[in-house]
């Protein structure tokens, strides 16, 4: 999701994700403890200070700040890092000699790769796809791998920018100079999509069940969408959207800690129907509707956590099509747990709920990505420029077995530095004004437990000099800038 902020400058001009390998031959290189693995030495790399601070309780946390948008990297000199780094996936070198980092810049309508040395050293950065193939606003992505997944290497990454949006699927070692060319995936449908997260492939053998998160604001809401095929194929399966057996359409009647039964209804013909006719159907179908579904994931450790998932949903201000407040302002977390025989069916259940004000989420402004682990979610926010923020933009550890919910981390602004001119052009920023993007458990990557890849979207931090990094003709005046940090010592 972009910041609201944002909307207005940008109408006026114009993957949880693991490890991967390229064939079983490098298996034996993305185990934990391996040699290039044991070679990592986490430092800081950028000349831009790490853009985050650690809260109460979260002191030990180490941040080293890897790469952002003032940094040049020595066999790409000319390489731009461009803004608003949101959707990214980490992958071992071919060679077994590095690592691949692979991720979207949402705003730029690009996708980067950065290839890193033996000690997680970022040397070469380069485009895989700029904003001509592109087209959309990309925000999360996930990056399917044959040992997570059953199938790929392959980068899933969605266009926002409406309805008729596309998702993208990439083979994250293609060739720089392919990047103007589109790779859409019409099997997937059109969406104003956030994610498009494929379950592991022990949640249902011998089939991919990839769950696609709709941010839409318009007046059907936003939808929880599953496409279902046979293992690996991106072409030819089957398309639902998700509905309460109720039959209730209305998100707000979904209060904390009640579980529904729910099941997911097809998409007849979906393939040739427009993203507006897709729409069209959710009231036929009796989906739910959401306030505009962002980011998903899925439980981790194998077996039934595969089928346990959580998403967010960021919320939208109760006005508009949201006028009657039946869907979320805040933002909530639901935990959707999948049949074990039958993926269309299962149960729904409201863990975290930023509409109330005094209950446990109360500090919530607006949950956009989220990354989980076997014991924890962790959740970030954008807020949506309410005006009532409260704070910076936190990321909250979610404690899936007690239930507990802690601030952990929060962005920060550099106000009061002596470079704050810098990261906050135009004047002052405000609560709120900057987001994450995706938060990456690294610590099988690096051998170090605990570790984690976050992207960083500064939107106050601009110039002259971030514009069009991409080569790309559709967003030349672009001029955001971000930043990727490595966090070590969060529980997983």
């Amino acid at each position: 999701m972009f910041n609201p902020t944002l909307k207005k400058s940008l109408a006026l001009t114009s993957l949880a994700v693991t490890l991967s390998f390229t064939s079983c031959e490098y298996l034996e290189e993305f185990l934990p403890g391996d040699d290039a693995a044991s070679k990592v030495q986490l430092k800081n790399h950028s000349v831009t200070p790490a853009l985050i601070k650690s809260l109460a309780g979260f002191e030990n946390a180490k941040m080293y700040s890897i790469i952002g948008s003032d940094d040049q990297l020595p066999q790409s000199p000319d390489f731009k890092f461009g803004g608003s780094v949101d959707g990214a996936g980490w992958l071992k070198s071919p060679d077994g000699k590095g690592f691949v980092y692979i991720t979207n810049h949402e705003d730029n309508f690009a996708v980067s790769r950065i290839s890193f040395d033996e000690t997680l050293k970022p040397v070469k950065g380069e485009y895989i796809l700029n904003s001509d193939g592109g087209q959309w606003r990309l925000c999360s992505a996930t990056l399917a791998t044959p040992q997570e997944h059953g199938f790929g290497p392959v980068f899933l990454t969605c266009g926002e920018s409406g309805p008729e949006s596309r998702t993208h699927a990439l083979n994250p070692f293609a060739p720089a100079n392919s990047a103007s060319v589109t790779r859409e995936k019409p099997a997937l449908g059109r969406w104003s999509a956030e994610n498009a997260v494929p379950l592991a492939k022990d949640a249902y053998s011998g089939k991919t069940v990839i769950i696609i998160g709709d941010d839409d604001s318009s007046v059907g809401g936003g939808q929880i969408a599953l496409y279902i095929s046979n293992q690996g194929d991106l072409d030819n399966g089957h398309l639902y959207v998700l509905k309460r057996r109720s039959e209730s359409q209305r998100e707000m009647d979904m209060t904390t800690g009640a579980t529904h039964s729910v099941e997911f209804v097809k998409i007849e013909n979906h393939e040739a129907l427009t993203g507006a006719e897709i729409n069209a159907r959710v009231d036929s179908l009796k989906a739910i509707k959401f306030g505009r579904v962002e980011d998903i994931d899925y439980r981790k450790g194998g077996g039934a956590n595969s089928r346990e998932i959580y998403f967010n949903v960021t919320g939208q201000n109760n006005s508009g099509a949201n006028a009657d407040y039946s869907r979320s302002k805040y933002g909530r977390v639901y935990r959707l747990v999948l049949d074990p025989s039958n993926p269309l069916k299962g149960s729904l259940t409201l863990v975290l709920n930023g509409d109330d004000r005094n209950g446990k989420a109360k500090l919530f402004q607006n949950p956009d990505n989220i990354v989980v682990t076997n014991h924890y979610a962790y959740i970030k926010e954008d807020p949506n420029g309410y005006g009532d923020e409260t704070h910076d933009s936190y990321i909250y550890q979610y404690n899936l077995i007690t239930g507990d919910l802690k601030p952990a981390l929060e962005l920060d602004h550099r106000r009061n530095a002596d470079d704050a001119a810098k990261y906050n052009v135009g004047g002052t920023s405000e609560f709120g004004d900057w987001e994450y993007g995706a938060m990456v458990d690294i610590s099988e990557l690096t051998g170090i437990p605990g570790t984690f890849s976050v992207n960083i979207q500064p939107h106050t931090w601009r110039g002259e000099a971030y514009k069009n990094p991409d080569g790309g003709s559709l967003r030349p005046d672009e001029d955001q800038a971000s930043q990727m940090i490595i966090i070590k010592g969060l529980p997983r």
